[in-house]
């Protein structure tokens, strides 16, 4: 049975093309070099997820060392970029009240999709580009990117490395967490009300919440192969339910000032959070059932249900895994009422009687720490 709802949607981004070197005047041949090789290493990146590059899978293979994974390819254009981004972000911040550098980065003419937006969607015409005038929304769009496939990655690696793809989620956990709190709060006086929602803290520590209750579910299977105690297993569900909440939590707090939010983001959190809910209180039931409180473990099982029932959701591959979490805790309901008939004939608590799941949460994130390739840059101003 899977573990997570697939929800890719965050690493569907669209750029388009930046020339660093026909916008800013190097005075030395070296800062002339680097920024030809800031354009060539974003240049792969545009053509990979703007899914216009010419280049087979084998040759593609071959160019990334041997990586076959789409989301591993991907993660080495990124890491080879970032650096020499941090680098320019760095030595363009020296001079960041020199008139001509200002007018030089409005000419770059930044711009990016977005993959979390509510017209993401609905544009006939293509995608929505939004255009933010300074280098911090580059670096932050580029690390929203990356966190995004790492994600990806994990989720990749969940289906045979369990251990690979906790940690891999908590890496992503920590780029977005080092993007909502450094990179955005650098980025918030240059944004305008035209901004996508990548751009915006809150979004970016939602995503944070959502890469962290992703690796504790992760953790969780782990956990059911080693024949965990149902009690410690309803408590490691209900933690990821609470992280979740907080996301839904951050996330309402934007969509108050900020209305431009995916619906399908929203529901995808609301989802998940309900679906490790049911998985929570079936666990809890087993526990109470184990203690000798059939009835108890009755009116978890049938509150959970009902609850469940009525927060099936659209998309068709979610509403397949809730469907089946919601078949196993029905046959699960319909034993322990049929020994509780024939053997206990416990009562069945009222639904204030009834003990409430309690959560903890066992996972936190990886700290992302940027890396600066360090050579000078020397401008023509």
């Amino acid at each position: 049975m899977e573990m997570l709802l697939n929800f890719g949607d965050p690493a569907n981004l669209k750029t388009r093309k930046i020339v660093f070197e026909d916008v800013y005047g190097a005075r030395d041949p070296g800062t002339l070099e680097q920024l030809k090789e800031l354009s060539s290493k974003r240049r792969v990146i545009e053509e990979s997820i703007n899914k216009s590059s010419f280049l087979t899978e084998a040759i593609a293979r071959e160019v990334s060392g041997g990586l076959t994974s789409r989301c591993e390819q991907d993660l080495q254009k990124l890491e080879q970029y970032l650096p020499l981004l941090e680098n320019l972000v760095f030595h363009v911040d020296l001079v960041s009240n020199n008139r001509q550098m200002v007018q030089w980065t409005s000419d770059l003419k930044i711009q990016w999709s977005s993959a979390l937006s509510s017209t993401s969607f609905f544009n006939l015409m293509g995608p929505r580009f939004y255009q933010i005038n300074n280098l911090r929304f580059e670096l932050g769009m580029t690390l929203f990117l990356y966190g995004a496939i790492l994600r990806g990655r994990a989720f990749e690696v969940s289906q045979g490395d369990l251990v690979k793809a906790v940690t891999i989620f908590r890496k992503a956990a920590g780029v977005y967490r080092y993007l909502a709190e450094v990179v955005l709060t650098f980025l918030q006086p240059a944004l305008t009300a035209e901004k996508p929602p990548e751009a915006v803290s809150s979004v970016s520590t939602a995503m944070s919440l959502i890469c962290l209750a992703e690796a504790q579910a992760v953790t969780i299977k782990k956990a059911e192969e080693k024949g965990n105690a149902e009690g410690l297993l309803a408590k490691l569900h209900y933690g990821v339910t609470e992280l979740l909440d907080e996301a839904f939590t951050v996330l309402h707090s934007t969509v108050g000032e900020y209305k431009d939010i995916s619906m399908r983001f929203i529901d995808f959190i609301s989802s998940s959070r309900d679906l490790h809910e049911l998985r929570s209180k079936k666990y809890l039931a087993e526990a109470l059932k184990v203690a000798g409180q059939i009835g108890a473990a009755i009116g978890v099982l049938h509150q959970a249900l009902t609850k469940a029932k009525t927060k099936i959701p659209g998309e068709e591959s979610w509403r397949l895994i809730f469907r089946q979490e919601i078949e196993g805790a029905s046959d699960l309901l319909r034993k322990f009422e049929s020994e509780n008939d024939f053997v206990w004939r416990e009562k069945i608590p009222q639904e204030d009687e009834l003990p409430l799941p309690q959560g903890k949460k066992i996972v936190t994130s990886i700290s992302y720490h940027p890396q600066r390739w360090e050579r000078e840059l020397v401008f023509k101003i």
